[in-house]
């Protein structure tokens, strides 16, 4: 299964279109939307967590930019100091992916980098800032 966060850009000629619903209409994509600033009329951006074949995300995302949105895969990485984390699991309750989890026997705060899509929800959660996200010019992808 295909699952990676995109930020899509609209002008103000495409921002009132109903696009997203298509992609699980046509396309039987998954979507979440992370967060979204789109007015009618203006240019808009939506953070967008898209999970599927990747076949199929690929043709949504082909879908869109027809027309005109611009598509970009965001590939945060997010770390955990261990030095700071205390095992609170605030953290388990926001992430959409379960790459944080807690480990019923030890009670411990597992953390599954592979599983994280670098949303950064956990980010803010965190009372001791443990989760750190690092966002470098190397980590922005113009195409799927």
């Amino acid at each position: 299964m295909y699952d990676h966060i995109y930020v899509l850009r609209f002008s103000k000629e495409t921002s009132d279109k109903a696009f997203i619903y298509q992609l699980v209409k046509k396309y039987d994509v998954e979507f979440n939307i992370i967060k979204a600033d789109i007015l009618p009329h203006r240019e808009g951006m939506m953070i967008l967590q898209l999970k599927g074949p990747k076949e199929k995300v690929r043709a949504g995302l082909d879908f869109l930019q027809s027309f005109g949105v611009v598509v970009e895969r965001l590939a945060a990485r997010i770390y955990r100091d261990d030095e700071k984390c205390f095992q609170c699991g605030a953290c388990t309750g926001v992430c959409p992916v379960a790459a944080l989890s807690v480990d019923r026997q030890t009670m411990g705060v597992q953390f599954d980098p592979e599983k994280c899509t670098g949303c950064s929800l956990c980010v803010p959660v965190c009372p001791v800032r443990a989760m750190e996200v690092s966002l470098g010019q190397d980590q922005m992808f113009a195409e799927v």
